[in-house]
């Protein structure tokens, strides 16, 4: 069936619009429940949140729906997306769910939900779970001596932070690093500044000071701006930029210089590389990861194994190759030897772990391999079938024929907001630049077109 609730990263959305109501919330809830209970014993659920206002909507709405279906519930507050995929293997549960859209601005939220292995889920299961909630729930409903029962689980913060702090090797300390934390005023505020001073850092904390509205504003991994000012104003060796709900990072080296995804998968699969903890050969990586990181791993007898966008579908590849080291540009790092999912306060310990290791600075070590010259727009639109349309067709035809075997173009509608991203790359960057934007113009075009044409058609009918 067609999925309409569900996106590349769980269902997403304006909250209080459709689909992101307590209504849709509740109903799915009680299908995810009746999708995962299996035997006769006391099933378990848990949710963990970001700061935005409107999990307060969410949360009571979800636990409503679980407790329905006879599933019990424990609420972990605001905690990173990694942690519940962390709690709920740990905990034996049955499913764990996060509600979060991620970098998204406070306005959006969203639902993520991880199976009793601490995965997300894939796409066959989130589709069933949509065709029950299609279907209606009445058959859901648990006897009322068969409710589930909800409770707090107080020391969730304090089981990640030991469990984050495991994945750094204990010969080490950060002693002597003074480090900047943005945390996007988001799941992680609490958390990880914590990590990193109990092992031994200095640590210049901002934007952690949560109040429902300024998730992700003006800072944050998609706003590192204030991160790499604070590096410079404090004289910090480097800066480490959290999102909204601390599944991605992305890194300042002292001189404020920005630090991507691509660079930082590079050095963590060179360093394991080196210490013959590699596994598959490789890493996996997304259709928008550089090329100068594919010639950099090939240069090293490595390979770059690419799937869609989504650190589900990274996860999903590593899983089925045996790859341990895995993630996207924009900062989702995935190592599988600890985590099921991306965790941004994971991979900066591996990152420092390398710096601490070798007694470089971080603009010595994150320089992994020269990027190729790329470019990418995001086009925001009503309709994301637009690319449908035979206009924007021919449109891209047209510019991968004039981009030939120079380089890539890669298009795509966004699965987590209104948006066609179009992304170009080559060697010959005004080239590039050029393509890329003349494409986006073009969508923004038949976009408008297209609206004008439906909106003059609703009138006259």
């Amino acid at each position: 069936m067609t999925r309409e609730l569900f996106g590349t990263d769980g269902i997403r959305g304006t909250a209080n619009r459709d689909p992101v109501t307590a209504e849709t919330a509740m109903a799915v809830a009680m299908a995810a429940g009746e999708q995962f209970r299996r035997g006769d014993h006391r099933h378990l659920v848990v949710i963990g949140k970001d700061t935005r206002l409107s999990g307060y909507m969410l949360e009571p709405a979800l636990t409503a729906g679980f407790v329905a279906a006879g599933m019990d519930v424990v609420l972990t507050g605001p905690i990173p997306t990694p942690a519940v995929g962390m709690l709920t293997h740990s905990l034996r549960a049955d499913l764990g769910v996060v509600i979060s859209a991620s970098h998204n601005p406070f306005a959006d939220n969203g639902i993520k939900l991880f199976g009793p292995d601490g995965y997300k889920l894939s796409d066959a299961v989130e589709a069933e779970i949509e065709r029950r909630v299609h279907q209606g729930v009445h058959g859901s409903r648990a006897a009322p001596d068969q409710l589930g029962r909800a409770r707090r689980l107080d020391d969730a913060d304090g089981r990640y932070i030991e469990f984050v702090k495991s994945t750094f090797p204990r010969r080490l300390r950060l002693d002597g690093l003074k480090i900047v934390v943005d945390c996007a005023h988001g799941a992680a505020y609490k958390v990880a500044p914590r990590v990193f001073y109990e092992l031994g850092a200095e640590v210049v904390p901002i934007a952690c000071d949560p109040d429902g509205f300024n998730i992700n504003q003006a800072c944050g991994a998609t706003a590192p701006e204030a991160m790499q000012q604070a590096v410079a104003a404090h004289g910090a060796q480097i800066g480490l930029a959290l999102d909204g709900d601390a599944d991605r990072l992305i890194v300042a080296d002292e001189h404020g210089r920005l630090i991507d995804g691509d660079q930082l998968m590079g050095l963590v699969a060179g360093f394991m590389q080196a210490e013959g903890a590699l596994s598959g050969g490789g890493l996996v990586a997304t259709v928008m990861s550089n090329l100068g990181l594919e010639r950099h791993l090939k240069a090293r007898g490595l390979k770059l194994v690419r799937t869609p966008v989504g650190d589900r579908y990274v996860v999903e590849r590593m899983r089925q190759d045996g790859y341990n080291v895995g993630g996207e540009q924009s900062g989702h790092i995935v190592l599988s030897d600890y985590t099921t999912t991306g965790d941004g306060l994971i991979a900066a310990l591996q990152v420092l772990a390398v710096l601490v290791e070798t007694q470089q600075s971080a603009s010595q070590a994150l320089s992994v391999f020269e990027p190729v010259p790329q470019k990418l727009t995001s086009v925001r639109v009503a309709d994301r079938t637009v690319l449908e349309d035979s206009r924007a067709q021919e449109a891209i035809a047209a510019t991968q024929h004039e981009l030939a075997d120079q380089g890539r173009l890669v298009i795509r509608a966004s699965g987590t907001e209104p948006k066609i991203r179009v992304m170009a790359e080559a060697d010959d960057g005004e080239l590039v630049n050029r393509l890329v934007d003349q494409l986006a113009d073009r969508i923004q075009m038949i976009a408008e077109d297209r609206a004008a044409t439906d909106k003059h058609t609703k009138a006259a009918e």
